[in-house]
């Protein structure tokens, strides 16, 4: 339904508008999108127009008729649509070539669509942004119109609904609003600064990661952030992965004759760093398997139309981690590793995970036996955990299939965190082994895993998942204490140096304001816990406590409130 209502928008435009030239107009997850040139810049005073003629097209109730064309026939029916004339060079020689007929419109497309336009329900037009033709900063850039399309208008205000509480937890919004991080044109887009609160949520975060990477048996690491290009070379990321690298930059290195210039690149992955601290000793079998994790920051050349806040960035730190182990120990490891990033995931307060088994893409190296050895590995894991999965075919690494884990956040939209990725690849390329039962070098295998993908696009799902309401335990001021004059300022200052040896991250409001005010303030920061001092309070040797969601929790002496507060802290 969504995929022909892109149709009905674009034979909109094309009656509304002379000389459009048209692109594609795929349907998406939750909604549809065109790509135009056309002289005229399309606004929100357009949209209401356009939505307009799309009802009257829906009203009329037209057929979609598919239609198998030759390619000569083709290209006369689009001989005036030059982006549509390159989209059908891309069908292979003898594939069919097919068209959809939509009253007085044509649109070359494989399908499928509802029967007629009178199937579709009802829809709404969301935005406009730029977008290059075929996704190359190099090429025109078009006009892209976003929409929406759902069964009955109830479920769009419902969709609308959730567009604007989406609005309102934006991370790039929050980040500013609660001085959480920036990103500055002198220091260059797509790397993220993270100021004092965003950095205090970040260092509790890896406080956490720390502490359970620990207890599970891993092993903490730190690598550089550039590495000679041999490594990259070795690796194979400069054939498979250049484009997505930052170029080369060239390091002079010796002195006289011995001067030579030696290439460098900074790492887009950690991977070929934990796989040369591997290389540094022998391991026989009784050693693994062997666990390697580190908080390692790379860098990626994220091009400007696909940027976004923290969720896509050029600078980023991984929670990564390396497992090396023996073929008969990688089903385990995979189970454990699996369950670990649940485990992980539901302390941040994601409940509603889906796991996605992604097997061989188009593009990948290795034997086609070791491919399904290692899928069937994946799979054995999942099934032996009962784990529900679906299958995502063809969505592996170029390496080795691989298991995602997506959540649902507050508002129940979908992303992807955790991966446990298998890899062949990189043990071949640099001939790692270990000394088996036998006596002999074996080749281990492999496990590329991640639990939170990056701390930057992790930290920006965090803010929008609870509005920037964290729980306590992630808040970055955890209580602010709010002392009514300046006579209660020395038992303020008591009050804050009793919690800070306790580890509370507290503060006390100094401003000269009403007390009405200040509470407004912390409310505003969304700070979890208000203490009010009062002169009657001093006098009494209590504590007035107010929360974040509850209000008013009435006055209490200190340690009940710091019982309160640790309970606070296991939510």
């Amino acid at each position: 339904m969504r995929h022909s209502a892109a149709h009905v928008m674009a034979a909109a435009v094309c009656r509304l508008y002379k000389d459009v030239k048209i692109d594609i107009g795929p349907a998406t997850a939750d909604g549809f999108y065109y790509d135009f040139d056309l002289e005229h810049r399309f606004t929100p005073d357009d949209f209401a127009v356009i939505e307009a003629e799309m009802r009257k097209i829906i009203a009329e109730d037209l057929p979609f008729v598919r239609k198998e064309v030759s390619r000569e026939e083709a290209k006369e029916i689009f001989k005036d649509q030059p982006f549509k004339l390159e989209r059908l060079a891309d069908i292979p020689e003898g594939a069919t070539v097919s068209i959809y007929e939509t009253g007085d419109y044509v649109d070359l497309c494989r399908g499928p669509h509802v029967e007629s336009s009178g199937k579709i329900g009802a829809v709404k037009i969301l935005s406009t942004a730029g977008s290059y033709y075929r996704g190359d900063e190099n090429n025109q850039m078009l006009q892209r119109l976003y929409g929406m399309a759902e069964a009955t208008q109830k479920d769009i205000d419902d969709k609308l609904a959730m567009l604007e509480e989406a609005k309102k937890r934006d991370h790039r919004r929050l980040g500013k609003e609660l001085d959480l991080y920036s990103v500055s044109d002198a220091v260059g887009p797509g790397l993220a600064l993270w100021h004092p609160k965003g950095a205090r949520i970040r260092i509790a975060i890896e406080d956490y990661w720390r502490k359970e990477h620990f207890k599970a048996g891993y092993k903490m690491v730190f690598t550089p952030h550039i590495g000679r290009s041999y490594l990259w070379e070795t690796s194979g990321h400069l054939g498979f992965y250049k484009e997505s690298m930052f170029p080369q930059m060239s390091v002079a290195e010796g002195e006289g004759d011995s001067r030579v210039v030696e290439p460098y690149y900074v790492k887009p992955m950690n991977c070929p760093f934990h796989i040369e601290i591997y290389r540094t000793r022998r391991y026989s079998y009784r050693d693994l398997p062997l666990r390697f994790a580190e908080l390692g920051t790379v860098y990626r050349y994220e091009k400007e139309g696909v940027r976004h806040g923290l969720l896509r960035v050029r600078g980023f730190t991984q929670d990564d981690a390396h497992i090396f182990c023996t073929p008969e120990q990688i089903v385990e490891e995979i189970k454990f590793t699996v369950n670990f990033a649940l485990r992980i995931l539901h302390r941040f307060g994601f409940t509603d995970i889906t796991a996605y088994l992604s097997t061989r893409p188009e593009h990948s190296v290795g034997p086609q036996e070791r491919w399904e050895q290692a899928t069937e590995s994946l799979r054995a894991a999942l099934d032996a955990e009962g784990i529900h999965y679906e299958v995502d075919e063809g969505g592996g690494a170029f390496y080795g299939p691989k298991i995602d884990l997506k959540i649902k956040d507050a508002l129940g939209r979908p992303w992807q965190l955790g991966t446990v990725q298998f890899d062949f690849n990189l043990p071949e390329r640099f001939k790692l082994t270990y000394i088996g039962e036998d006596g002999k070098e074996h080749q281990p295998y492999m496990v590329h895993r991640a639990l939170l993908g990056s701390l930057e696009r992790f930290f920006g799902i965090l803010i929008e998942h609870y509005g920037g309401a964290f729980p306590t335990w992630l808040a970055p001021e955890q209580v602010r204490i709010l002392p009514i004059t300046s006579g209660q300022m020395d038992a303020a200052v008591k009050l804050r140096d009793e919690l800070l040896d306790e580890n509370v991250r507290v503060e006390i409001d100094t401003e000269n304001d009403k007390l009405g005010a200040k509470i407004r303030r912390a409310q505003l920061e969304k700070v979890p816990f208000m203490l009010i001092l009062g002169k009657r309070d001093v006098e009494a040797g209590v504590i007035s406590v107010r929360n974040r969601e509850e209000g008013d929790l009435g006055a209490m002496p200190y340690g009940d409130f710091l019982a309160k507060f640790k309970e606070s802290l296991k939510a």
